[in-house]
């Protein structure tokens, strides 16, 4: 039995069910699945929604080992049949690993504020990520103090975003829906970010990914999403004018245009 809890949101009718494609929701670092909440009734008129969260966040146990690998193990479990798959932040690197190890078990992926390599190189190789020296002490201080450098890193996702101060309360209060990760859970997701790589793999992604980024995204740098979408065989992106690390959030009506634009499920219900 995979430890991760699931929320299933499904139209009350079974007919209803049935015509509705399946979609999986996955949060990003040190969140879990309520941040998806403002966005549910819209998506759920669309789609059967299967909101995760992943190991040692929200609700779901922590696993050992829980290295990128078994964590996407972990969410390849819970896949519904023929499931579209959306992955916000770190949950992209979540999506994009599990994909290349059963791209059987996947639909379609999209992939919010999504990038290969979170960090720069520091060799002017990779410079569309965050600098490293920053991240390390961004890690450091989670090790110090990581409740109030949780709060810190909201306003830091949505730093120069149109409308930042209702993004950054609706992330605080969602966070607080649900119980605290651990330090030690966090600090092993950040190692995945600090060490995860996966520009070399990019092209044996053959599955069709709808790139959603924000221009103001500074976590992320929109340039991150153009190298992707130059690099995936079959990549698409929207960039929302405005966003910053978080448009599903901060442009929520654009987000779900998005969403079914390119997924074209059957007409939604009303």
């Amino acid at each position: 039995m995979s430890p991760l809890h699931v929320d299933v949101i499904t139209p009350t009718k079974q007919g209803e069910q049935n015509a509705l494609p399946n979609l999986v929701l996955i949060h990003g670092w040190g969140m879990h699945g309520g941040v998806w909440q403002p966005v549910v009734k819209k998506l759920a008129s669309y789609f059967n929604l299967h909101i995760v969260d992943l190991p040692g966040m929200g609700f779901s146990k922590p696993v050992e080992p829980s290295d990128l690998d078994a964590i996407a193990d972990k969410v390849i479990e819970i896949l519904p049949p023929n499931a579209d798959v959306c992955g916000w932040s770190f949950g992209t690197h979540v999506a994009m690993r599990a994909a290349l190890k059963q791209p059987d078990r996947f639909k379609r992926l999209i992939l919010i504020a999504g990038t290969p390599r979170f960090v720069n190189t520091g060799d002017s190789v990779w410079e569309m990520g965050i600098d490293a020296e920053v991240y390390q002490r961004f890690a450091t201080s989670v090790s110090q103090d990581y409740q109030n450098t949780l709060v810190r890193f909201f306003s830091l996702q949505c730093m120069g975003a149109e409308d930042a101060r209702a993004t950054i309360k609706q992330l605080r209060k969602s966070f607080a829906e649900r119980p605290v990760p651990t330090m030690g859970t966090l600090q092993k997701a950040l190692r995945i970010l600090l060490e995860n790589d996966m520009r070399s793999e990019i092209a044996l992604l053959k599955k069709p990914v709808l790139l959603v980024h924000g221009d103001r995204d500074r976590l992320v740098p929109v340039q991150a999403a153009h190298w992707m979408a130059q690099h995936l065989p079959f990549g698409h992106l929207r960039v929302i004018a405005g966003a910053g690390h978080a448009p599903f959030l901060s442009h929520q009506s654009q987000f779900v245009d998005a969403l079914v634009q390119y997924l074209e499920p059957p007409v939604g219900i009303t």
